[in-house]
């Protein structure tokens, strides 16, 4: 860390920043535009948007979406001069904005399957056979470095390999765009609740063939290898999935806000995980009870975890039909 601070502190000096002039704030710009879009709501003159479609300033695929925020070129009602009208620019950053909500709403069920590689994966991993050699016993825990290897093992691959085949087959420089990316992660994150929910139901079986059903404490003769697959897959998610919502969220965010394009990815794992302890309290209330054991109960080997897979499998596939309809539509800026 000493190193990394010298050698940053060193970067500073040499270092050029973009000069912003005296440009307005991103943010009162861009609430300007739905101000004045709303205020003019009801105004049918199309004149300018007219006019503007004519000169060649926005493509004809752009100037169909969100069509009410044109509203905003126009001279608000009430107002003399031109002083209050918006600039196109402006309604296309307003745009790029409202463009990517659908996609961060569709991306939180992701969000709530991939939290599970820190809470319950861990609690299944406590119950098994964690040695790899005699005397030495992984911590439960650390169970995560599987994912850190898939993303040490797949970028690369994935930068080396998959990027020039597909470049090959599409002509993209990318290869594929940023949202089939997305796309193929949260697919991959739908096959890896499928494993996660097998491998649990498998776990259950051999606590019960091993009279271990009331001993949550014991070691069940299983090995922890059993759960490698899903985090791998869980990495295989995140190389395409997370990756390219950052991508995203960071190329279509306005040029002004692009630090806070990236906010909005890490708000859906942030809003994932409070998903996800809302929808454990509901769940524990509803499949427990009175001398009845929930989905999570204390003693694993009584719990089901594996229904509680099947059904965030479920909720992944609603998602994952969700971003399809809304990625279909999707322009880029």
């Amino acid at each position: 860390m000493a190193i990394a601070l010298v050698v940053f502190l060193m970067g500073t000096r040499t270092y050029r920043y973009d000069t912003k002039g005296h440009d307005k704030n991103p943010f009162f710009r861009i609430g300007k535009v739905f101000a004045n879009a709303a205020w003019n709501l009801r105004t049918t003159n199309a004149v300018r948007l007219g006019e503007i479609e004519a000169q060649g300033t926005l493509r004809p695929e752009s100037s169909q979406q969100y069509k009410f925020l044109y509203k905003a070129l126009l001279v608000p009602v009430g107002s003399h001069g031109e002083g209050g009208v918006c600039r196109v620019s402006d309604i296309e950053d307003a745009k790029a904005v409202l463009s990517v909500l659908p996609i961060w709403v569709s991306g939180l069920v992701y969000a709530i399957a991939c939290a599970q590689q820190s809470t319950f994966f861990t609690e299944q991993g406590i119950t098994m056979d964690r040695t790899i050699w005699p005397g030495f016993e992984i911590p439960p825990a650390t169970l995560q470095l599987f994912v850190g290897f898939s993303l040490i093992l797949l970028i690369p691959i994935y930068d080396r390999f998959f990027v020039p085949l597909t470049r090959a087959i599409t002509g993209r420089p990318s290869g594929i765009t940023m949202l089939q990316r997305i796309g193929i992660g949260m697919f991959v994150s739908i096959i890896c609740m499928i494993v996660a929910a097998m491998v649990e139901t498998k776990r259950l079986g051999t606590a019960m063939e091993s009279g271990l059903v009331d001993k949550p404490k014991e070691t069940i003769p299983m090995s922890f290898w059993w759960l490698v697959p899903q985090y791998m897959l869980l990495g295989v998610a995140d190389v395409f999935a997370t990756v390219g919502l950052q991508e995203f969220f960071y190329d279509q965010a306005p040029n002004e806000l692009k630090s806070a394009g990236l906010s909005l990815f890490l708000s859906i794992v942030g809003v994932g995980n409070l998903l996800t302890s809302f929808l454990i309290s509901v769940l524990e209330k509803t499949t427990g009870g009175e001398g009845k054991d929930s989905w999570f109960s204390d003693n694993l080997n009584r719990a089901h975890l594996d229904y509680f897979y099947w059904l965030l499998a479920g909720l992944s596939t609603m998602g994952f039909v969700l971003y399809l309809y809304v990625a279909k539509s999707y322009v880029y800026k």
